[in-house]
């Protein structure tokens, strides 16, 4: 789980290279950078830059975007979390 440094947090869905789709509690337009922080130690930074934000019936929101300027750490790291996904909390918060 990632937490947006603007307030609320995102689980990882689906991530191949660069590209990733995450399932969040807040939407973005396409264009913008999100930045956030992994919610678990060590609590590395990562951007966003979004492609897509489309809300969901329950409430969150599905982003589609890219990883920008991501190392290879924080990659495998992303990939890691898409096999073992964890729910949003706090949909619509």
């Amino acid at each position: 789980m990632i937490v947006w440094a603007k307030g609320g947090t995102a689980s990882f869905v689906a991530a191949q290279g660069e590209s990733v789709t995450l399932r969040s509690t807040i939407p973005s337009p396409p264009g913008s950078r999100l930045d956030a922080t992994f919610a678990d130690e060590p609590k590395t930074q990562l951007r966003v830059k979004v492609h897509s934000s489309k809300k969901q019936d329950d409430g969150s929101y599905t982003i589609t975007g890219r990883l920008v300027d991501a190392t290879r750490e924080t990659r495998e790291r992303v990939a890691a979390l898409v096999s073992r996904p964890s729910p949003v909390t706090n949909p619509g918060a």
